[in-house]
């Protein structure tokens, strides 16, 4: 690895010089300049930095980052599995015990000891654009994350807060289906009662609903949710409300909890959670979701990238796989090198799990 240093990259802003590393998430309203990974199961690790200067846009050839050769992915939930867990969730919608739950799989293929997310990075900014693309190093940490994430979790700005859920993708926007829209509004909905529980009553608003976003290779439906933190109120809160994220949980939140640990074969790690920046000193911060997010597993030297789709009970399990093949497909092509980008994904119907 060319440079080890602690890094992070987010917002147009270059961090370095590590001061400390916490999973207080008070800290995050302390001081300073703050990365923050926030894991779906729950951990928490927030670096504060000392130095910023701005990025640089990345060249669009000379790249340093060799990826994996795209045969040696291989996925936590093949085809069957995926699909079999289509079925169930539709079950337990029929039961009364869930209205919408997000079924994921996690892809893996071996990595170089000398890869550099750094690398893979740069080359994400030049062929991916992203608009809450950011990445955070530190080797000594266990934390190596690069996040082409479509979406906002958690944008604040003093006490106002903003949430940006996606629901409902397709390679274009006449692909999206009225069980997509529905699905957004379920999430919204969720959202609103998150946000609900530390703003201000009265204050949570949807100045959106719905409205078609264009990314590379597909298009989503993405709402905006917002409201006015309560006095008192901290990230501490705001995270404990809305944490994990709506739009890759499910409603109601803790049944679809329940139905994914038990569905899911492989633990997400910081895909599906957040990823970002906190200006404490400003009282603003910026997460993601982070979905379209690879990270490195040393101790398996694997590269890892999450993948999944909502699951209501208008789905249809064939068309869900399509859909995590979709949204997997470009960034895997870009992961492994190829200089072109398919159209079909590269992933393919891999069978057994990912090494844990």
């Amino acid at each position: 690895m060319k440079d080890p240093q602690p890094l992070a990259r987010f917002g147009g802003r270059v961090m370095s010089g590590l001061l400390d590393v916490t999973s207080d998430p008070e800290a995050l309203d302390s001081h300073g300049l703050w990365a923050v990974v926030a894991g779906f199961e729950g951990q928490l690790t927030c670096a504060r930095f000392r130095d910023v200067r701005p990025q640089r846009r990345s060249a669009a050839s000379g790249f340093r980052w060799h990826g994996p050769r795209p045969d040696l992915w291989t996925t936590s939930l093949d085809r069957a599995g995926y699909t079999a867990g289509v079925r169930r969730i539709r079950e337990h919608i029929a039961a009364g015990e869930v209205y919408q739950a997000n079924l994921c799989r996690v892809l893996s293929a071996p990595v170089a000891s000398d890869a550099d997310l750094e690398d893979l990075a740069d080359l994400l900014a030049a062929r991916h654009w992203a608009p809450y693309a950011g990445m955070i190093r530190l080797p000594e940490h266990g934390v190596e994350v690069v996040s082409a994430s479509p979406e906002l979790f958690l944008r604040r700005t003093g006490r106002v807060v903003e949430s940006g859920p996606i629901k409902g993708t397709g390679r274009t926007e006449a692909d999206l289906l009225e069980k997509d829209h529905a699905e957004n509004v379920m999430i919204v909905d969720l959202v609103r009662n998150d946000l609900g529980r530390v703003c201000a009553t009265g204050s949570v608003t949807v100045p959106e609903l719905c409205a078609v976003e264009k990314h590379p290779g597909l298009v989503h439906l993405v709402s905006t949710v917002s409201g006015e933190l309560r006095d008192g109120t901290g990230w501490a809160e705001l995270l404990g409300a809305a944490f994990p994220p709506g739009s890759v949980t499910g409603a109601p939140k803790p049944s679809a909890l329940r139905i994914i640990e038990a569905l899911e074969t492989a633990p997400r790690g910081p895909y599906c959670g957040g990823v970002g920046w906190v200006d404490a000193d400003r009282r603003t911060g910026e997460l993601a979701v982070g979905i379209r997010t690879f990270w490195i597993d040393r101790a398996h030297s694997r590269l890892r990238f999450g993948t999944g789709a909502g699951i209501t009970w208008g789905s249809d399990p064939e068309r869900e796989w399509e859909e995590t093949e979709l949204k997997a497909a470009r960034l895997l092509a870009i992961a492994s090198g190829g200089a072109s980008i398919p159209d079909r994904p590269v992933a393919g119907e891999e069978t057994g799990h990912v090494p844990m």
